[in-house]
């Protein structure tokens, strides 16, 4: 099976490496546009996976290039930034090559869930944020409303973040700055009273009482986090709900520089030039929040419960991995894609386009996820 990524940065490399380690490739095909990145993710790989071959192929992804060069894959896994994932998928499919992606941005996942009867006359699968919220959160969601009798109510708190609190922020990048810029704006949608709502993101702070010696963090809405599990659940729940996780302080800090417009994207005028807020706070802070080598861990609940509040929870805590290098983000992001992408190649899973809370996974999906290293812990509610 030859698995095509596209994208040699952080989780790029891990969804390859997964790929060949647990998801039955026998070649890869890495793609990326920058030649630098392209040869320090190849050169990482192939120390990593010694003897799998892999192809490394500088290339700007676009139209009649990009279904080239996705002919004759299995399927391809895109770890490029979100607003690149559309037309990938519709090269894919062209291609008739199965097609996953990290996603981040809902707007776009519902243009490539438009692809549904374009992907079934290719006999191909498109499944967009599969990541790890959104992601691995909706399918681990939507595996214990299946547990659940009558389950009314799913929360979900899920954070990226440094051991320890780093910087002017508590904060290191984990992952592009602008999916994690574009998460703390925007809006978020929801579940409340079983009807969808719209609250803003970066808003509704609350204490989130953390495992593992970690304290009291903070909760509060981001985009994208839920994706589509409010439409998905509408009808069946009551409470669909999606937070991410910060350490102390860093609410308050990004609160005030979302009001100040420093993450606007409009552009103003300074000296007479027009500059966008945003794209000056990516040149600015990025540097400073970028850590190589941090240590990290990533936690998610899933809090799945009936109407007396009994239910189930499934809880993840993840750390680097001193044997291959990958960050908890990186496993954690990567693994849930490459898992998806396998299942595909193998047609494990129908034709179509579908978000992963509607793929139809049970209890072994979270057996085939701790087989990859991911200690998912299943406890009751009482």
């Amino acid at each position: 099976m030859n698995a095509a990524v596209l994208g040699a940065g952080k989780q790029g490399l891990a969804v390859a490496y997964d790929l060949a380690r647990h998801g039955g490739a026998t070649s890869l095909t890495l793609m990326e546009a920058n030649p630098a990145v392209l040869r320090e993710g190849a050169r990482r790989l192939r120390r990593l996976l010694p003897g799998t071959p892999i192809r490394a192929v500088a290339a700007a992804l676009s139209g009649k290039e990009a279904v080239r060069l996705l002919r004759g894959h299995a399927v391809a896994v895109s770890a490029l930034p979100y607003r690149f994932n559309p037309a990938m998928a519709r090269a894919a499919v062209e291609a008739r090559v199965h097609f996953v992606d990290l996603g981040g941005n809902t707007d776009l996942v519902l243009e490539e869930l438009d692809l549904d009867r374009a992907a079934k006359r290719a006999g191909v699968g498109v499944v967009p944020d599969a990541g790890l919220a959104p992601g691995l959160a909706n399918e681990l969601a939507a595996i214990a409303m299946e547990e659940v009798t009558g389950a009314r109510r799913v929360v979900i708190r899920c954070g990226g973040l440094p051991v320890h609190p780093r910087g002017p922020l508590g904060y290191s990048i984990l992952f592009s700055l602008a999916g994690l810029t574009n998460e703390y704006t925007g809006m978020c949608d929801v579940l409340r009273g079983g009807r969808i709502r719209r609250v803003e993101a970066f808003t509704e702070p609350e204490p989130f009482d953390a495992p593992g010696g970690l304290g009291t963090l903070t909760a509060f809405h981001t985009s994208g986090g839920a994706s589509t599990g409010p439409r998905t659940f509408r009808g069946r729940l009551d409470t669909y709900e999606y937070k991410t996780l910060r350490y102390p302080g860093h609410y308050e800090k990004v609160r005030a520089m979302i009001e100040l417009g420093l993450l606007d994207l409009d552009p103003v005028k300074v000296k007479g030039v027009p500059v966008v807020p945003r794209d000056l706070f990516h040149a600015v802070a990025g540097p400073r929040l970028e850590e190589p080598g941090v240590k990290d861990l990533a936690l998610l609940r899933v809090d799945c419960t009936d109407r007396r509040g009994r239910g189930v929870r499934y809880q993840m805590l993840e750390y680097l991995d001193p044997r291959t290098g990958f960050t908890a983000m990186e496993r954690t992001t990567g693994y849930p894609a490459a898992a998806i992408a396998a299942d595909l190649a193998a047609e494990r899973l129908a034709p179509g386009a579908r978000t992963p809370e509607r793929l139809g996974y049970g209890p072994g999906r979270v057996a085939d996820l701790r087989r990859r290293g991911l200690r998912i812990r299943r406890t009751r509610i009482a």
